[in-house]
This record gives C-alpha cells, sequence and structure tokens, in this order.
C-alpha cells in the first residue's frame, strides 16, 4: 500500500514522503490515526503541487538551519554531574541536560532534535551528540561531563 505521510513518523519516514507500507499496517494504524493519507492519484498531485508551494518556504528554513549549524559547530560544552570517586555518574545524563546547556550558551534547541551516541551516559568524559536543525542539516557537539 502507498501512502503519504502527514507528519515524521520514526524508522518511516519524514513529513510529505511517499513510502510503501503493508496494507494493515497503513490501513489500521497509520490512517486512523492521522500520520498518512492513502496515496491515490488525486492525493498524488494535491501532494505535488504543496511540495510545489512549500519549496520556496524551505529553502529559507534550511539557510536559517545552516546558519544555526555554523554558529554550534565550535561550541564545547561542560556539563555537571554527581559522581562517585570511581568516575560513575549518579543517575545519568541524557538530552535534557544538553539542551539547557545549549541554552545558557544562548541556543534554544529543542531536546527531541538532539541525538546521544548511547541510551544513557553513566560515566565522566567526553562524547559526541548530533542535533537535526533540519531535515538535511545536522550537527556534531561536543560535550564533556565533569564531577561537580
Amino acid at each position: 500500500m502507498e501512502i503519504i505521510l502527514k507528519q515524521d513518523v520514526n524508522k518511516l519516514g519524514q513529513k510529505d514522503d511517499i513510502v510503501n507500507v503493508k496494507d494493515g499496517y497503513g490501513r489500521n494504524y497509520l490512517i486512523p490515526r492521522g500520520f498518512a493519507v492513502a496515496a491515490s492519484s488525486s492525493a498524488k498531485k494535491m501532494h505535488t503541487e504543496n511540495l510545489r508551494q512549500r519549496a520556496h518556504k524551505e529553502e529559507g528554513i534550511k539557510v536559517a538551519a545552516q546558519a544555526i549549524a555554523e554558529k554550534l559547530a565550535g561550541v564545547k560544552l561542560v556539563v555537571g554531574a554527581k559522581t562517585s570517586t570511581s568516575g560513575k555518574i549518579f543517575g545519568s545524563v541524557n538530552t535534557i541536560q544538553i539542551a539547557e546547556s545549549l541554552k545558557e550558551k544562548g541556543f534554544d534547541i529543542d531536546r527531541r532534535t538532539i541525538t546521544l551516541p548511547e541510551d544513557q551516559i553513566k560515566e565522566v568524559g567526553s562524547y559526541k551528540a548530533i542535533v537535526k536543525l533540519h531535515r538535511e542539516v545536522k550537527v556534531e557537539i561536543d560535550f564533556e561531563i565533569v564531577g561537580e
């Protein structure tokens, strides 16, 4: 079954992508929840017209995202965490702490756009996070976990 995604679906595609999925997944999950619409010929024509009109706006958003990415490229964050004597962190460091550190530096980045290399960071050290500012614009940020 061919569908047009109305919003980003994790591990399937981005908004406005036309993808093929199994019939049951499309009919019973994606379409009823409003994540997608069936890709009929009329829906495809409307979709192409909407994409054509939106292309100009998207270019402006992409340029703004690239400007932010250039500013973020040189940023090095230091995140404090309570640690034991052996260097283990009590709890873990997640995207919320990274977003708060970026806010202190003057960047208002949503925590959901930040991806960490590991699910949970539980030791002191240097790590890299990936910030997805746009569909095509990603930037790596170096951050260091230090004990408080």
